[in-house]
């Protein structure tokens, strides 16, 4: 992000505050690693606490929001997905963990998980990533990964891997 686009953004605007992690993407390298790093803790906490249906509600809640969250963000930056924003990593990681027995190995391979498919976006998040815009496209290839990572996570814990 230059220094026009972040004059642009306040992490005292809870849209802004979102979109950037609580400010974990304005890590000056990997901002979406850190924004996923970010999403651990808050994770671990929402599955230790909540039911399994009150987590995948959140995660939906999580999802939806964040087409709005991210979409006004990138308006407001005037970028159509700058690095900064990584609500949609937040999203992405809550998906991962969806019915995951909780270890800090589950945590640790969901989040190498997530990170893989989020950075080499393999077919179809690649379509997704290229070719879907505005706060939905921001959003939707995280979620995709997600998605990905949730069932390749699956199954090391079903082959007991994990």
């Amino acid at each position: 992000m230059n220094a026009e686009q972040r004059s642009r953004v306040r992490l005292s605007n809870p849209a802004h505050f979102l979109a950037l992690g609580a400010g974990s993407g304005l890590a000056a390298k990997m901002p979406g690693t850190f924004g996923t790093l970010a999403a651990v803790p808050l994770v671990w906490l929402l599955l230790e606490t909540v039911s399994l249906n009150v987590y995948i509600f959140l995660c939906l809640i999580a999802s939806v929001a964040g087409i709005w969250i991210c979409g006004k963000t990138a308006d407001d930056m005037g970028v159509h997905d700058d690095s900064s924003i990584v609500w949609d990593e937040v999203a992405g990681m809550m998906i991962t963990m969806i019915a995951v027995p909780l270890s800090w190995q589950t945590m640790l391979a969901g989040f190498v998980l997530f990170r893989i498919f989020d950075i080499l976006k393999p077919w179809p998040i690649s379509y997704l990533d290229k070719y879907v815009h505005g706060g939905f496209g921001i959003m939707a290839d995280d979620v995709l990964a997600g998605i990905a990572a949730l069932v390749s996570l699956h199954l090391l814990v079903h082959f007991t891997v994990l």
